[in-house]
């Protein structure tokens, strides 16, 4: 790529990694229940995950996405429902005892599956990969087109995981705001209702 594509690719690109999705929204909240470095490490799931999207894309796959309705239709809503799932955890989890920051390794564990799953269960998120990254790779260039959708890949990642530090530093610095049980139960409650408004509007979503 040459100077002034990659100049407009990143903007671009960490615009759309800002984005207040479902997963910064977890990576938030993680970070002001568990605290920074909890955050970081178990927004991998969601990295994992959008890797697995780009490979997708870069083969072609996402077509057979785009194309069929029904598995678009069954990936949406199972996403959604997650989603709710999720919201639900939020709106019913105790508040009496603050939490530790830097929990055990197992509860780390299960916070990177909730970001992989979320991520994973967001249709829209694959045709973003196969819509977006196509536009700045030059079609018989002296770069394979395969190596260059690797590079925009590893630069999309590396600018993803920006925008979990950045959203797990504002919710670590949150965290000393909502050690009392009230605040944390409002702040639970804000959650998980923004995650039940994003599983709605993946059930409005169209391809």
């Amino acid at each position: 790529m040459d100077l002034a594509s990659l100049l407009l690719f990143i903007p671009a690109c960490f615009a759309l990694n800002m984005a207040p999705g479902p997963n910064n929204l977890l990576s938030l909240h993680n970070a002001s229940r568990y605290g920074l470095r909890t955050a970081c490490v178990a927004g991998g799931g969601r990295i994992v995950a959008f890797s697995g999207m780009i490979a997708l894309a870069a083969m072609g796959l996402a077509v057979v996405l785009h194309t069929s309705e029904y598995l678009f239709l069954a990936i949406k809503v199972i996403g959604a429902a997650y989603l709710f799932y999720i919201a639900w955890q939020l709106w019913r989890a105790p508040v009496g005892e603050a939490v530790v920051a830097g929990d055990h390794p197992r509860g780390t564990w299960r916070l990177a599956r909730q970001e992989f799953w979320v991520a994973a269960g967001n249709p829209k998120a694959i045709l973003i990969f196969t819509a977006f990254l196509p536009q700045f790779v030059s079609v018989g260039g002296a770069t394979p087109v395969s190596e260059q959708f690797l590079w925009l890949g590893v630069l999309f990642l590396l600018l993803e995981w920006a925008a979990i530090a950045i959203y797990a530093g504002l919710g670590a610095y949150m965290q000393r705001w909502f050690s009392q049980p009230g605040p944390r139960r409002m702040f639970n409650r804000v959650s998980a209702s923004l995650l039940g408004c994003a599983g709605l509007g993946l059930l409005a979503a169209r391809r």
